[in-house]
């Protein structure tokens, strides 16, 4: 309290006196008790009155002992009872607790970890899944910006979420990994994971990638085969040590036949080693045939053939044979695709072949096409035309989504040429790619379209000069892929011989309890090219729930995680919103708990977290060294805190309180009396 507010005090006491004293005794004859009565009742409410006024502050300082934190995370999932390791880790827990120095060094707190993370002292080792990244990490934000020391207490075994070796604490926590269970390492090789594309194209390679690891302290030799019908199909040489502990093997295995193909890949097991169950994995993939013979018939000659025949066989996998009305066309069915060249009244019979052997075609039109011919052989559209020419500009149609490609510059590019006239529409099912843009005008009419869909499909070219349009794309772009990828796209979609799965999926027939049950899926457009724009949902029932839930996109694959669910038999359905297209399935979830497949605990994870954290790993007969480490370590000392709080006389409500009742006491005494 400074001077001046001690002055005021003073002077309100010297002025309470005064006015009581004026109004009391001043000029009094008689002075009684009643009269001294009032005189300090008056002064008190007066003087009380003015402290309020004056509102002087009171300064009070408190002390308190800030103690660091030691967290006991304590591992309560069933491998520890599985590793019968309860009573040695109540223990520990026992000779932390009860020695008296931690209790005066540090702050004493005690969290159980399964899947999360839970305060309390109650352990029951019943937790289904260990995740001891989840943990730590929650005890780091928990404490985050105080100092603390982590008991980490747990066999090192996890069965889900981050890999904790590579866990990270801060500055002001340091972890302690207590590693209770047999730490004797066991050999195991695994065959973790298989990458591997769905489809394969016949009389090509296709790639299989295998990620295999190894635990164990000495150097192994053993092979990675893959078998089609237990024939070795592959084999690679694998050799593995304590540094080295895993490899990524590259496989090119041909396509030889048509058809699903089934292969197991496997690594032979090791004489030593108990685990064999990881050491083999099955897949499977399709192979398609995409090699196709297109035939081009024309009644003239023009340079929009070469084009073509160009851009098609850029694939090696596509032959394309130029035939003019007047050839020999008596093996047209062995065509998977035909293209009509500006048709006229020479391919009546063309037409009635192609109609006969359910033959998809694409028509091109121009200036020498004869559409009252055209009009009059198919169904599909109809043109209003005369003989006068008109040039044509492209513009595409952004809801296409047959299949995916990439923009060529087709709109800035040269026009093409057909008879000018209107088109209309003779099919609804007629989808445009581009729509004709005339003398700057952006109209509906179909410049490219595809008519129909799966085997039996019909396309249209509405215009010559093709041949521009790819020599535009080679000055644009300095080559002539854009186009050809184009043109080639477009082929493929009007040459497939057959209707294969748009939709796949991946999954297996079963899962183990508390696993989490994961179903990835593909999704193709009509080209079979993979669509990352679709929308996936899926329907899982059993005998008494329904689940529904939405794929994610991750990594050029969709997935969905349904978590783990209950033993028994489950049904699923998954639908693409878009084209409605499904696909069902069913799976098994067996009993088995992930906690006991571990036959030791994990050494060298909890040796590299505490690593990390720049301490060691310590074993229950250490706990007395644990305890000497803490108390040695001057980082954990007590600190003592002092803290100031101004507190203004208006805050004390009892002040008001004493005020009312003086003045309440007054009024009583002068009314008891007969002065009021």
């Amino acid at each position: 309290m400074d001077l001046s507010t001690i002055l005021f005090i003073a002077l309100a006491a010297i002025f309470a006196l005064g006015f009581a004293f004026f109004q009391y005794l001043y000029k009094t004859k008689k002075r009684g008790k009643d009269a001294y009565i009032l005189f300090a009742l008056r002064f008190l409410s007066v003087f009380v009155l003015l402290l309020l006024l004056i509102n002087p502050k009171f300064t009070f300082t408190s002390y308190t002992i800030e103690k660091p934190n030691l967290v006991l995370a304590v591992d309560d999932s069933e491998s520890i009872k599985h590793l019968s390791q309860e009573d040695t880790l109540k223990s520990i827990l026992e000779k932390l607790k009860s020695n008296e120095k931690i209790k005066q060094r540090f702050e004493l707190v005690q969290y159980n970890f399964g899947n999360d993370l839970k305060a309390g002292e109650n352990n029951k080792f019943n937790k289904s899944e260990t995740n001891v990244f989840s943990a730590l990490e929650s005890i780091k934000e928990l404490f985050r910006g105080k100092e603390t020391a982590i008991a980490l207490i747990s066999d090192g075994n996890q069965t889900s979420g981050r890999n904790y070796q590579y866990f990270k604490p801060d500055d002001k926590t340091d972890i302690y990994p207590v590693l209770v269970g047999d730490t004797t390492q066991y050999l195991d090789l695994e065959l973790s994971r298989l990458n591997v594309n769905s489809y394969a194209f016949l009389n090509n390679h296709f790639p299989v990638e295998a990620f295999i690891s190894y635990s164990g302290e000495e150097s192994i030799n053993t092979r990675f085969t893959i078998k089609a019908r237990d024939n070795a199909i592959f084999s690679n040489n694998i050799s593995l040590d304590s540094e080295n502990n895993s490899t990524i093997i590259h496989a090119e295995l041909p396509a030889s036949k048509l058809g699903v193909l089934s292969y197991e890949a496997e690594i032979v097991p090791l004489e030593t080693e108990k685990n064999t169950a990881n050491n083999a994995k099955s897949f499977a993939v399709e192979v398609i045939d995409e090699r196709s013979k297109i035939l081009l018939i024309s009644a003239i000659p023009h340079p929009d053939l070469g084009a073509i025949k160009k851009a098609v066989e850029t694939n090696k996998q596509r032959q394309l044979d130029i035939k003019y009305i007047q050839d020999d066309l008596l093996n047209i069915k062995d065509y998977q695709l035909v293209i009509l060249y500006q048709p006229t009244s020479g391919f009546t019979s063309i037409f009635q072949d192609l109609d006969e052997n359910n033959q998809n075609y694409l028509i091109v039109s121009g200036t020498k096409t004869n559409w009252n011919f055209l009009n009059s052989i198919q169904d599909f559209v109809r043109k209003d035309f005369t003989n006068q020419t008109q040039e044509i500009f492209a513009v595409k149609n952004p809801n296409f989504n047959q299949f995916q490609f990439e923009e060529v510059g087709f709109p800035e590019f040269p026009p093409l040429e057909d008879k000018f006239g209107k088109i209309s529409l003779e099919s609804n099912s007629l989808e445009s790619i581009y729509f004709q843009k005339i003398e700057n005008v952006e109209t509906s009419q179909p410049l490219i379209a595809i008519q129909g869909s799966g085997q039996n499909k019909t396309a249209f070219i509405f215009g010559e000069n093709i041949w521009r349009w790819r020599s535009a794309s080679f000055l644009e772009n300095k080559s002539f892929e854009k186009f050809d990828t184009f043109f080639g796209k477009l082929i493929q979609n009007l040459a497939s011989a057959k209707q294969r799965e748009r939709l796949t999926l991946d999954y297996k027939s079963f899962y183990y309890e508390n696993e989490s049950v994961k179903i990835t899926a593909s999704f193709f457009d009509q080209n079979y090219q993979f669509d990352p724009n679709a929308n996936l949902n899926i329907s899982v029932t059993d005998s008494i729930e329904n689940i529904e839930s939405q794929f994610i996109l991750k990594n050029n694959v969709y997935e969905v995680d349904l978590g783990s669910l209950a033993p028994g038999t489950y049904s699923f359905k998954i639908t693409e919103a878009g084209s409605r297209i499904s696909r069902s399935g069913s799976f098994e979830v067996i009993a088995f708990n992930m906690e006991q497949k571990f036959i030791s605990a994990n050494k060298n994870a909890m040796e590299d977290l505490a690593e990390n954290s720049k301490t060691k790993v310590y074993y229950p007969n250490q706990i007395q060294e644990l305890i000497d480490s803490l108390l040695s370590n001057d980082k954990y000392k007590p600190i003592q805190k002092s803290r100031q709080k101004n507190v203004p006389l208006v805050d004390w409500y009892y002040l008001l309180f004493l005020l009312v009742s003086i003045l309440a006491a007054e009024w009583f005494f002068r009314k008891y009396k007969g002065l009021i």
